[in-house]
């Protein structure tokens, strides 16, 4: 039972409970500790779906501690993937086979697949989706560079998201890096350009298979604002899943103006 459940209602109804197909939050974990992951699953794991261990950051864990961290998050229903900067590393390498059988052995759940940095053509791409789903992973792909001047031609976006969800792919990130400012659908500012959203949507995808990266409170906002309290959302950092819980609920200013406001018209 919830501290303050059944004194008042959420200002904003029909969050998605776990597991969830949509309302995802996926979180950027660059390093926690066991203590620290266990202090998250205490205090959130009702509202993590996903943590992804950011790019290379997991090489550097001993391997009975990744299996224990990963074990942890695990037995609180959430997945847990490497990031995928570790897959293009392993294609590149050519030892994907290795990668996956390694990934499995640690614990791990999923598999993100992207080309943010290094160039994977369609057919590889498309191979590595079904490979890792033929291991027993769940495949969350990522589309749009870590560089803004080499930003993918939108009609390459668009092929690569309906590839990738036929292929069989849970979910499609946005690329916006940790940071969120100067890559994907945000300005140099972390400002949401919403000529780029309108963009990626203009190729017939549903909304609910995406997964927005969106690490500052104001882009969580507007995709919030915009498209529900259920709209998949990434990059978090763990310290503000609270928050964007709240965020979401209506228990900020900022949403619970709107529907403080939609109460009033009925």
């Amino acid at each position: 039972m919830k501290a303050w459940e059944g004194s008042f209602r959420m200002p904003v109804r029909g969050r998605s409970s776990k597991p969830r197909k949509t309302g995802l939050t996926m979180i950027l974990d660059k390093g926690l500790g066991l203590n620290a992951t266990k202090d998250l699953v205490e205090m959130a794991a009702d509202y993590v779906d996903i943590v992804k261990f950011s790019f290379g950051t997991s090489a550097f864990y001993e391997e009975e501690m990744t299996k224990r961290k990963i074990a942890i998050l695990r037995e609180a229903d959430i997945e847990v993937m490497p990031g995928g900067t570790f897959l293009e590393v392993a294609i590149w390498q050519g030892v994907y086979d290795k990668y996956l059988k390694r990934a499995k052995k640690l614990g791990f759940s999923a598999i993100e697949v992207s080309d943010g940095t290094i160039e994977i053509d369609l057919k590889t791409r498309g191979d590595a989706v079904k490979q890792a789903l033929d291991n027993g992973f769940k495949v969350i792909s990522e589309i749009g560079k870590k560089k803004p001047e080499e930003k993918p031609a939108l009609s390459l976006m668009h092929q690569e998201i309906k590839q990738d969800l036929k292929n069989g792919a849970f979910k499609v990130i946005v690329e916006a890096r940790e940071a969120g400012k100067g890559v994907g659908i945000y300005n140099e500012k972390g400002e949401v350009k919403e000529a780029e959203i309108d963009d990626i949507l203009s190729g017939g995808v549903d909304v609910d298979d995406l997964i927005w990266e969106a690490p500052i409170k104001g882009q969580q906002q507007y995709l919030i604002l915009r498209f529900g309290l259920n709209v998949n959302l990434g990059n978090v950092p763990p310290e503000d899943i609270l928050a964007l819980e709240a965020l979401r609920q209506g228990l900020r200013g900022d949403t619970l103006k709107k529907a403080y406001l939609k109460s009033l018209i009925k």
